[in-house]
């Protein structure tokens, strides 16, 4: 990786230019294959002492796991901060990103409001800050299923992503992420939950290889022909007062044995987690032989502590 870190903050996959997050995640598989090597891998005082903060407003396993671990492993000491901290009532925002730049590196953030992080940035004119999930963008999850995908296919040009279900966070990282390696993103969703235009007029700009996004109303018809399916629950966190109205608007999204039939043979099956067997996906197809989804999750560490090394080597 470059000494010199090209971007302050990670909010959106749009903060690296193509060239930079084609680097990011090379350098993630140099990292995962480095991690059997344990405290003799060559990362492994990277951040030598470096204090990084975790404020997370949301619940979480993978991110704040694999953060905490990535953080560890690289040298660095991870600071646990109460999700109070983020709802600005205590004090504003901009004085805790001033706090907070005089003691940490960086600030992961895990938040509904993805003002709150771009708030926080602007602040921290030396505080690093990294989007964990928002409720507009997940781009670190988009890094581990790039990451993913790149291992399962090799050459990912010419290659289809259908993503099937709730036009969100995870979906608008992924139409962001994806094109950029040559991957064309097939969008099914409802069309009261349809991605923003300019979401998509954004992966378009920074498409490579050919790659398009292309918008359907009936999941049958994306996944034909899609190399890997991907879903997420019908109800965010924060949405849960939607939950009865959701299930009805997105029946007809579940991903099962045939919708996966409509794709191409040993398509894989993605999903960011955590999963709601028989709502988004039926058990046959999550625990099935083309699951992908653990490998989504182990890779989160791997393409987190790549992005920690590119912000601050």
């Amino acid at each position: 990786m470059s000494a010199v870190a090209p971007v302050k903050d990670f909010l959106s996959i749009l903060d690296l230019s193509t060239d930079e997050l084609h680097r990011l995640i090379h350098h993630a598989a140099r990292l995962k294959a480095d991690h059997r090597l344990g405290k003799d891998a060559p990362t492994a005082n990277a951040l030598n002492g470096a204090h990084i903060a975790l404020l997370f407003e949301k619940p979480s396993l993978r991110t704040r796991s694999t953060f905490e671990i990535a953080i560890r492993e690289l040298g660095g000491e991870a600071l646990h901060l109460p999700g109070e901290f983020a709802d600005g009532t205590r004090e504003p925002l901009q004085d805790v990103a001033r706090n907070l730049e005089r003691w940490v590196r960086a600030l992961v953030i895990r938040t509904y409001a993805h003002d709150k992080a771009r708030t926080l940035a602007a602040a921290g004119t030396r505080l690093h800050v990294i989007n964990a999930l928002s409720d507009a963008e997940h781009p670190c999850q988009a890094l581990a299923d790039v990451l993913t995908l790149i291992e399962h296919w090799g050459d990912c040009q010419g290659r289809t992503l259908a993503y099937v279900g709730d036009g969100n966070n995870v979906a608008t990282s992924l139409v962001h992420a994806a094109p950029q390696f040559g991957i064309s993103v097939h969008l099914a969703t409802p069309r009261a939950y349809s991605l923003p235009a300019q979401v998509v007029e954004a992966g378009l700009r920074t498409a490579r290889g050919g790659a398009q996004i292309r918008v359907f109303s009936d999941p049958h018809q994306a996944v034909v022909g899609a190399d890997a399916i991907y879903t997420d629950v019908w109800t965010s966190m924060g949405r849960e007062d939607e939950t009865e109205v959701r299930r009805r608007e997105f029946q007809a999204y579940q991903v099962n044995g045939q919708l996966m039939a409509r794709a191409r043979p040993r398509a894989l099956f993605m999903h960011c987690l955590p999963a709601h067997r028989g709502e988004e996906v039926t058990a046959d197809v999550f625990d099935g032989p083309t699951t992908v989804v653990f490998d989504q999750a182990e890779n989160r560490l791997h393409t987190q502590k790549a992005l920690l090394l590119m912000l601050l080597s």
